[in-house]
């Protein structure tokens, strides 16, 4: 299988925070749209891209609570999107295109993870549906803005879960094999992550000749971010590990505090940021696409992969595996992916 998973020497490293990765770099005139822009990683990359000198748009579920969070940053507004509501997806596209702005920058970064079985309207499987099929409506929804940016990017926020399951492709949303979905939901959340990078290697394949190239970011282990289970709007999120959890996986001291290694994946909310907007805005990544990158590199693909462990903080491992590049998955899915959104 022919794939481009080779570094090319950026010099960055998994320290690296997002300001030094846009040092020097002018975005005035950009346009940004970050889904969830407004907490967590979403949060520090919106900081940076504005204070590089984009204009963002951070859609959320509660656009009035996002701008509560951004307030202070320049060159930045909100806008309404639920992921897990169709309608919604289209009015958001509507209202973009409607103001006639191009879109250099597409960061599809909102996600949930974990949690039990919970399906949306469509009796879709939730994290599928949200972290994957949301952002794909949304995507194509915004590709008339994309194209009239005269060279763009499509920013995926994946993980390294994505080892976790490959596509079910017989059952992605857990319709028969109920019963096969963990009490944690990582399986649901592993297959999601899994589409989040297939989606940027077929949308790279499809529209690289438009100028647009698609990108899949593994930003790292970063504790802060409002990361959970699927919530009504104005649930409180509850934490989906227990203390006792987070310490025996390493990724809390024995005082409580969240422990901060990069080389480790254990990161700083800018930290993580980084290597989405090195996706969104790096000149290193002017010619490629259809990669997976973490530690602000092309990550090498790991040819004979093991299970990921969440035993201990030492043992996570988020390098690429072959079926999350794989060509014909990628495409299969897309086709998929066009067919679900339709009903």
């Amino acid at each position: 299988m022919t794939q481009q998973q080779h570094p090319i020497g950026t010099g960055f490293t998994a320290a690296t925070t997002a300001d030094e990765i846009l040092a020097g770099i002018d975005l005035t005139g950009r346009h940004v749209v970050i889904t969830g822009g407004h907490q967590g990683i979403g949060l520090e990359t919106t900081r940076a891209l504005s204070k590089a000198g984009a204009a963002v748009t951070v859609a959320a579920r509660n656009p009035e609570r996002a701008a509560e969070r951004l307030a202070g940053i320049d060159r930045v507004e909100t806008s309404r999107l639920d992921l897990l509501d169709p309608d919604s997806i289209d009015a958001f596209a509507d209202r973009y295109l409607a103001s006639g702005r191009p879109l250099h920058v597409l960061i599809n970064n909102a996600g949930i993870m974990a949690g039990p079985l919970v399906r949306d309207a469509r009796g879709y499987e939730s994290q599928f549906a949200t972290n994957h099929l949301g952002h794909f409506q949304l995507t194509l929804g915004l590709l008339p803005a994309l194209r009239a940016a005269g060279g763009a990017r499509v920013v995926n926020l994946t993980s390294g879960g994505h080892r976790l399951s490959d596509i079910r492709w017989d059952d992605p949303h857990f319709t028969d094999q109920a019963d096969g979905y963990d009490a944690m939901g990582m399986l649901g959340y592993g297959q999601s992550k899994t589409a989040n990078v297939l989606f940027a290697v077929e949308l790279d394949r499809r529209w690289s000749a438009d100028g647009i190239r698609g990108f899949a970011v593994h930003p790292g282990i970063v504790m802060t971010t409002n990361l959970g289970p699927y919530l009504a709007e104005g649930e409180e999120r509850q934490p989906w590990l227990t203390d006792e959890e987070l310490r025996a996986m390493g990724l809390v001291d024995e005082s409580g505090a969240f422990v901060i290694d990069p080389a480790r994946e254990m990161k700083t909310p800018q930290q993580g940021a980084s290597t989405s907007v090195f996706a969104a805005a790096s000149p290193l990544l002017d010619g490629i696409g259809g990669v997976y990158l973490k530690d602000n590199e092309v990550c090498p693909l790991d040819e004979d992969p093991k299970p990921m462990s969440f035993g201990t903080g030492t043992d996570i491992r988020s390098d690429v595996v072959p079926h999350a590049i794989d060509p014909e998955s990628a495409r299969r899915l897309w086709e998929l992916s066009e067919d679900l959104i339709k009903r």
